[in-house]
């Protein structure tokens, strides 16, 4: 990251306010948050007054004119913009596949229009064998991220995926559902199953993985990070100890329980240290064994 320009599409959200602050960390030339909305940037700019070296470019990754303006002498691209609501995306299902389908592809053909080094594609366990919308998109994503490679060419742009569960405390995650519940006296606090279990990570681990595949990309893998699954009934005991729950029944589109790796996956995956790498073109090191299942239902730590 050091005298690197890096770029964050959907910078103003929960991951991309994480990855900003631990990349000034590491001295960067320039990072660059690019979002759509105004008042996230202009909340988030009074973080950041000059002259840190964040700067804030309005723009939607649906528009592949402003985003190859924006990427114009960028090193590094990591792609956290989706539309990212099961139930919103639903219910509006074109809008997540121009976002999350077409404007993945804009990134692709404007990173290797400017000549970007890398892209890391943030992606969802929701992705694999997906039961709704939104994990198809975000499929239809990871699938054009492994693709692009091939279209940048042997020494062109390297793109490569992270593919995560749940973002503990993030805006998008079950648990500020359940602190504001608490907050606010509910009689209770409602779980999907109580059998249902989530991966879920810490927002600064996930920015360490992210920086972690940044290093070890060589294009075209998918990184897995080694994650605690939890049922989300204990989530509610660790958020409200005290409060009573009630089991509201499975949502439209929900799984009881979530995968890291389809079974076309496993026998191009290998173990490192903190992932699960597929590695479509051949890796080093380890593959995990022909009947490895990396679920949430499984007790992962």
């Amino acid at each position: 990251m050091r005298n690197k320009t890096i770029l964050i599409t959907g910078g103003t959200g929960s991951l991309g306010q994480h990855i900003v602050k631990m990349i000034l960390k590491n001295k960067p030339r320039k990072v660059i948050v690019y979002s759509r909305n105004e008042y996230f940037q202009v909340e988030m700019s009074r973080e950041y007054p000059k002259p840190t070296p964040v700067r804030f470019f309005i723009g939607d990754i649906r528009d592949i004119s402003r985003l190859e303006m924006a990427l114009m002498g960028v090193d590094i691209v990591i792609h956290c913009a989706a539309l990212k609501h099961v139930d919103v995306a639903e219910y509006n299902p074109f809008e997540a596949v121009k976002t999350n389908v077409i404007g993945t592809q804009n990134v692709i053909e404007a990173a290797i229009n400017q000549g970007v080094d890398k892209v890391l594609s943030i992606s969802s366990d929701k992705a694999v064998d997906p039961g709704n919308l939104y994990g198809a998109t975000k499929l239809c994503a990871d699938k054009l991220i492994e693709s692009a490679c091939s279209y940048a060419g042997k020494n062109g742009t390297k793109f490569a995926t992270i593919r995560f569960g749940n973002f503990w405390g993030s805006s998008g995650s079950v648990v500020p559902y359940f602190e504001k519940l608490r907050n606010d006296n509910a009689r209770h606090l409602p779980i999907t199953a109580y059998e249902m279990t989530r991966f879920f990570i810490q927002p600064d681990d996930a920015v360490l993985r992210i920086f972690e595949a940044l290093e070890l990309m060589k294009g075209g893998e998918i990184f897995c990070p080694k994650m605690t699954s939890m049922k989300i009934k204990d989530v509610a005991e660790k958020v409200a100890p005290n409060m009573k729950t009630k089991e509201v029944g499975i949502r439209k589109g929900e799984k009881l329980h979530e995968k890291m790796l389809t079974s076309a996956e496993i026998p191009m995956t290998y173990v490192h240290k903190n992932f699960y790498i597929v590695c479509p073109n051949g890796g080093n090191g380890k593959k995990v064994s022909p009947n490895f299942v990396y679920s949430s239902d499984m007790g992962y730590k």
